[in-house]
């Protein structure tokens, strides 16, 4: 499942949010997220912004100036659900408050993405475990024990539902050398969940690689404009880039095939050319008896396999063979 994160990089513009939507459409992306909150309920509106966040935007507003300036209201969050539907994409949207995810459950989402902010929320995932929807959950910042304690939360009303576990990395944008891929299998095994990636770097290998260690489920902040004023455009992939990425991850999803070992169409007619069989090295008389001396192997087009060589020495000859030609049973 490839999901494009379109996050709040619509700056708070209902219509470029659709833009976003018909980009993902067009790179055939399974899914477009985005994130809905009430900025009074996420932060104190003193909080300062992060490093990043002061780094892509330019400005030193606080992050509850900022986050304001880039809301969504439920009315939106309505409309893009149903033009996702009309485009035959998947609506996603993170949340940050129990108000904001118990709309989502209204409005029919099947999956309910916890960003990696809100898997110490206590009270969220309390709320959160009595849903039935599937959940994605970040777990950038957290340890295996946060971890942990987040899942027991959520299971702790025994509700029949996947959890899929998102290896994060929160640093915008994250460098190739901090990605530590590995933790995939650390969780999978750990937790013995599904798991995927939330992909913050620049560029596709690390994607790429995620997908070819198991991942199920890869997410990509997109943008329209890399050089818009915003958090996030610098971190994201325009359409093009997006377009390739996503082309990337079906190829090697292609090349990843099912585990089973068989022979191409291809393969089973080269088989015959290429391997080796049971020849005369020289011309063997009827009633001769077969030795290392008067049989070797070669590329000769099908015959008798070498694994069988110490079977056929000793026995006769049953007819004449010229040098090179083929032993037969």
């Amino acid at each position: 499942m490839i999901i494009a994160e379109a996050g709040v990089n619509h700056n708070g513009d209902l219509n470029l949010a659709k833009r976003l939507v018909d980009m993902a459409c067009d790179a055939k992306a399974d899914a477009v997220k985005f994130q809905f909150y009430h900025t009074e309920q996420l932060a104190v509106p003193t909080l300062q912004k992060t490093k990043y966040q002061k780094r892509n935007t330019g400005c030193d507003d606080s992050q509850f100036d900022m986050l304001k300036k880039l809301e969504l209201s439920a009315k939106d969050m309505e409309e893009l659900f149903w033009y996702c539907k009309s485009k035959n994409i998947q609506f996603l949207s993170s949340a940050f408050e129990e108000e904001s995810y118990e709309y989502l459950e209204q409005l029919g989402v099947q999956i309910l993405k916890i960003p990696s902010g809100e898997i110490t929320n206590y009270l969220l995932l309390k709320r959160l475990s009595y849903l039935k929807q599937d959940i994605i959950l970040s777990t950038g910042m957290a340890s295996f024990d946060e971890i942990k304690d987040a899942i027991e939360l959520l299971e702790s009303n025994h509700i029949q539902r996947q959890i899929i576990l998102l290896h994060c990395i929160s640093s915008y944008p994250t460098k190739l050398s901090e990605v530590n891929l590995r933790v995939m299998e650390s969780l999978r095994t750990t937790f013995l969940k599904q798991v995927g990636f939330s992909d913050h770097t620049i560029g596709y290998e690390a994607g790429l690689a995620a997908v070819a260690m198991g991942a199920t489920v890869i997410e990509k902040h997109i943008t329209l404009n890399k050089e818009w004023n915003g958090p996030d455009h610098r971190v994201s992939m325009e359409p093009n880039e997006f377009k390739n990425y996503v082309n990337s991850i079906r190829r090697v999803e292609q090349a990843l095939g099912n585990g089973e070992k068989t022979l191409t169409e291809e393969e089973q007619q080269n088989k015959k050319l290429v391997r080796k069989y049971l020849v005369a090295t020289r011309p063997i008389k009827q009633g001769d008896t077969f030795t290392f001396e008067n049989i070797g192997v070669k590329r000769v087009g099908e015959g008798i396999t070498p694994m069988r060589i110490n079977e056929i020495l000793g026995r006769k000859a049953q007819i004449d063979y010229e040098k090179d030609e083929r032993i037969k049973e």
